[in-house]
């Protein structure tokens, strides 16, 4: 009789704690989830950079011209804060534009951004960011800026989100205006070839 009781107290304690660890085991799957949810939604920021070799042309001779182009070439106006330091070979310049989401009635609603152009060459190349991304929510106080993810995520809290879809808008615009900056500025680059060729190794045409 002791044994059958025995046995049976073994067995009802094997099969408690197989309940209490597969508990433990999904609780702590459970309270994973959400954080690996929000990693994997978390959209990437939007900037576009380039590390581009140069061999031949010289710091002196990149840093002029990516400093023309900034002058003279950089479209994105407004543009302010510019800042050049020769010795360093850097530039940094802030552009502005415009992206376009919906209001609650479907129609373009303007939305004012500003980003910045930043470049350093050095005796082997140069690289460059475009990226820093701020919007002015109110255009009646366009020196009010917010960062643009924070402003993506007050985006997507908005109610007619899921019909305006205005957090993916605005994001597509901002990951296009970034692209084509450094597209200009490339093109630019690579067309003015000083000692040597931008873009490409040394040595070939």
């Amino acid at each position: 009789m002791f044994n059958s009781f025995a046995a049976g107290f073994s067995s009802f304690l094997h099969n408690t704690m197989k309940k209490v660890l597969l508990g433990l085991l999904l609780g702590g799957m459970l309270a994973l989830a959400p954080n690996t949810m929000a990693q994997t939604n978390t959209p990437a920021p939007v900037e576009y950079s380039e590390r581009v070799p140069a061999e031949g042309s010289g710091k002196l001779a990149l840093y002029n011209r990516a400093l023309d182009w900034a002058q003279n070439k950089f479209s994105y106006a407004p543009k302010s804060g510019l800042k050049a330091v020769e010795s360093a070979g850097s530039i940094r310049i802030t552009g502005t534009g415009t992206l376009k989401q919906l209001d609650a009635k479907g129609k373009d609603q303007p939305v004012t951004v500003r980003f910045d152009f930043v470049f350093q060459a050095n005796d082997n190349g140069y690289n460059y960011t475009v990226g820093s991304f701020q919007v002015a929510p109110d255009p009646k106080q366009p020196d009010q800026l917010v960062a643009f993810d924070e402003y993506r995520l007050q985006l997507q809290t908005e109610r007619n989100n899921e019909k305006t879809r205005n957090d993916r808008r605005v994001t597509a615009q901002a990951n296009s205006m970034a692209s084509e900056a450094a597209m200009s500025f490339r093109s630019y680059m690579n067309s003015q070839p000083a000692e040597g060729n931008v873009g490409i190794a040394g040595g070939e045409n």
